[in-house]
């Protein structure tokens, strides 16, 4: 996520300790600046209002702020499990920035003023974690169990943010979460919607807040969940598990929990897709006259019959013997090279019966050709 982005701090031209109105102001004055009502067809400025957004989106959230400070890019990065797929909203993606969202939907025209309804249900972010596997457990599935941080509905207080049960229709905004005001912009009356400044958008009111939760309803805990792996699965390839993310506000569903798969290395076996690809080494003697060689399969050892006068780096299929189609009941193929070894530390016996052994053997069409050819090279 950091590559070429620039730090949201100096995006807005501010330090890391700025202040929550500084944000606020110092955000109002880009976007103003560079909003593309104010700059058709300028890609630059197009950029650099996405760019600001995304900064706000940030900084003006005090726990993706408190993550970003501490953890940078990593730490509000969707893929690491905080986010909802990015910064949406394009140039009308204002629904999450306050009363800066209404004001400028009521000063450009479009829609980004038009806010939902502040307690109306919403999806839960997923959230992300990582799984490595041996080679077996990915190609015939398995159950595990992995760790992943998500916000839950506070056991303390049932999700309702209060220590004593008593929550109370906010009076200033009737229940609503939003409040219309009217502001004077650039000499213009006009009216807009903002966040109520009394429930902080909730329409509700907390009189005695929850000390676990501190009146939000929610935690952050990580929470162990078992998960089951299916069969094929590869290197890098995701595994989504719904509802197992963080919990929807509202009633809404929770989001799901997205599990990112690595494969341990396997000393023999490496596969494509669902092929799976060894080497066998094989003697001198194995190799010239053939015979019955063991293989070694995800199965186990199987027989093969070498046929005779094998060359070095030839490669046999074992149909069936690769890696399993899902659920499907199918299974790809085993392809196997076999490697000719040298035989090295002879004794002097052994020299001499091989040189016997050579002399006595027509010359292989390969090496035959091979000196025809060094021949018409240099005649």
């Amino acid at each position: 996520m950091a590559e070429n982005k620039r730090d949201y701090y100096e995006v807005l031209g501010l330090q890391k300790g700025a202040s929550a109105e500084d944000i606020k102001k110092a955000y109002r004055k880009l976007a103003l600046k560079y909003h593309p009502d104010r700059n058709p067809d300028n890609k630059e400025a197009e950029e650099k209002f996405k760019e600001a957004a995304e900064a706000y989106e940030v900084l003006s959230d005090d726990d993706k702020r408190a993550r970003y400070d501490q953890f940078g890019f990593a730490g509000v990065d969707p893929n690491y499990g905080a986010g909802q797929g990015g910064y949406g909203g394009g140039f009308g993606g204002f629904g999450d920035f306050g009363d800066l969202g209404d004001l400028f939907g009521s000063f450009f025209g479009g829609g980004a003023g038009r806010r939902n309804n502040a307690n109306a249900p919403r999806r839960g972010e997923n959230v992300g974690a990582r799984l490595e596997l041996t080679f077996e457990e990915a190609a015939f599935g398995c159950e595990k169990q992995v760790s992943a941080q998500r916000i839950e509905n506070c056991s303390a207080c049932s999700g309702s943010g209060s220590s004593d049960g008593a929550v109370e229709t906010c009076s200033y905004c009737r229940g609503a979460g939003q409040v219309r005001t009217t502001q004077n912009f650039m000499g213009m009356q006009m009216q807009s919607t903002s966040v109520c400044p009394q429930c902080n958008g909730r329409g509700k009111i907390v009189k005695n807040p929850c000390t676990t939760c501190r009146g939000k309803g929610k935690v952050r805990r990580t929470q162990k969940v078992k998960i089951k792996i299916p069969a094929g699965v590869d290197h890098g390839q995701t595994v989504r598990v719904a509802g197992e993310g963080c919990v929807g506000t509202n009633g809404g569903p929770n989001g799901d929990l997205l599990v990112d798969i690595l494969i341990k290395r396997h000393p023999i076996f490496s596969r494509q897709d669902y092929t799976v690809y060894c080497e066998v080494p094989i003697s001198f003697a194995q190799a010239a006259l053939g015979g019955e060689i063991q293989v070694p399969t995800l199965d186990g050892k199987v027989p093969y019959d070498l046929p005779e006068g094998t060359q070095t780096g030839a490669v046999f299929t074992l149909g069936g013997k690769g890696i399993p189609m899902g659920s499907s009941g199918r299974r790809g193929n085993q392809r196997f090279t076999v490697v000719v070894e040298t035989p090295t530390k002879l004794t002097k016996e052994q020299k001499e019966l091989l040189r016997q052994l050579e002399g006595g053997i027509n010359q292989t069409p390969k090496r035959k050709k091979f000196f025809e050819t060094l021949k018409d090279f240099f005649d």
